[in-house]
């Protein structure tokens, strides 16, 4: 696997002899910052679940162009801690087609077409949030052309960009894949469907037993204000672990639907019967002021209303967890939300969120109804 990286990135490279003429090196700075005020009220745990505010992101960064190359680096300080984000190198080929190296988020799902202070419901459906890998180490291709859209990438777990080899061992590894087909993509008038599939070796685990045997797959409550899981299953004795999500997107005006289900199953060990789980989501949107929802072919997906827009978002999410075959009880989580958005202008964003979460099914947890409202202010520049 790594020394397959390494011939891409040496293609990459070759490209710069195909220069003809002095290219100017431009740099743009950006950031962001996500301000959040929130109560909550829980049947149970509620001492976990405290009202108050949060700054759960803050970032600083550049992004830098020289001819056909590009790169990002991207800096967090959520919570008063440093943690590195985007950064990575790309070379673009032509309009359509780019190849991408560093440590980024892949393309997997429509979820991944948009960053996560970009998320319509505030924060990410539940099962997006277990199913996803979120930023990792490795290489994409990526083909944006008409009606055409497709990615493949080539990854090591998420651990990779945190330990050196002697601590963490042979590093796990993957392949994923996004294609889309978008036949509409006028504006009102959008249809997208598509289908992501995937693959990875066992996950690093602090536990010597199960280190490179295991996957942890998870989800929080939707709040950043209070951490709080609400659901996680622990596979051990585990091989590999093969994953899909279907998608659809549809937009009439200014009315629009996204929706994806999630299927993971994970082969094991010893004669153990293999881990299966799944999840959905569907999101109702709609814009009482502004345009016609306006597609973006580069992230594949709808792109942020025009400025002065206001929007509002009914959701539903499921997610299991729980393999009572495997004797893996994660638990399923189900959730209801309600989203008002604001984009005053093409740097600010207001929302708030209402939502009935309700966790359920979980070794070890009494089942819990999460009923919170929240509000955040945010400026991405």
């Amino acid at each position: 696997m790594k020394q397959f990286i390494l011939i891409l990135l040496s293609l990459m490279l070759i490209g710069t002899a195909y220069s003809q003429d002095e290219e100017k090196l431009t740099v743009k700075p950006s950031g962001r910052i996500l301000m959040d005020a929130g109560a909550f009220h829980a049947d149970h745990y509620n001492d976990k679940f405290n009202d108050g505010v949060a700054i759960p992101d803050v970032r600083i960064g550049f992004g830098a162009q020289y001819g056909q190359w590009k790169s990002k680096v991207d800096v967090g300080f959520a919570y008063a801690k440093v943690s590195l984000k985007d950064i990575y190198v790309e070379y673009i080929f032509n309009k359509e087609n780019l190849l991408r190296g560093g440590y980024f988020v892949h393309q997997f799902g429509l979820q991944s077409a948009t960053s996560s202070s970009f998320k319509i419901t505030m924060e990410e459906p539940a099962s997006n949030q277990a199913f996803f890998n979120s930023r990792l180490v490795g290489l994409m291709f990526l083909h944006s052309k008409g009606p055409l859209f497709g990615t493949l990438s080539l990854f090591a777990e998420n651990e990779a960009i945190k330990q050196t080899t002697d601590k963490l061992g042979n590093e796990g590894y993957g392949m994923m894949s996004r294609l889309v087909y978008r036949p509409l993509r006028e504006p009102g008038k959008i249809v997208h469907v598509g289908i992501s599939g995937a693959f990875e070796s066992p996950r690093y685990s602090s536990k010597p037993e199960d280190n490179h045997r295991s996957y942890a797959l998870k989800s929080e409550f939707p709040t950043r204000i209070a951490r709080v899981a609400a659901q996680q299953a622990d596979i051990t004795e585990a091989k590999m672990l093969y994953k899909f999500t279907p998608e659809v997107t549809a937009a009439i005006g200014r009315l629009a639907i996204e929706s994806q289900y999630y299927f993971v199953t994970v082969n094991r060990e010893k004669g153990l019967p293999r881990y299966q789980a799944s999840g959905a989501y569907a999101l109702l949107r709609g814009l009482v002021k502004g345009k016609s929802y306006a597609y973006s072919d580069g992230d594949s997906g709808i792109g942020t209303p025009d400025p002065g827009s206001m929007e509002v978002v009914l959701g539903y999410n499921y997610t299991d967890l729980s393999d009572h075959k495997a004797n893996i009880l994660g638990g399923r989580v189900n959730d209801w939300s309600l989203t008002f958005n604001y984009y005053p202008n093409k740097y600010m964003i207001w929302r708030v969120r209402g939502s009935l979460t309700k966790a359920t099914d979980r070794a070890g947890y009494d089942d819990t109804n999460l009923s919170l409202i929240e509000t955040r202010f945010q400026v991405k520049f």
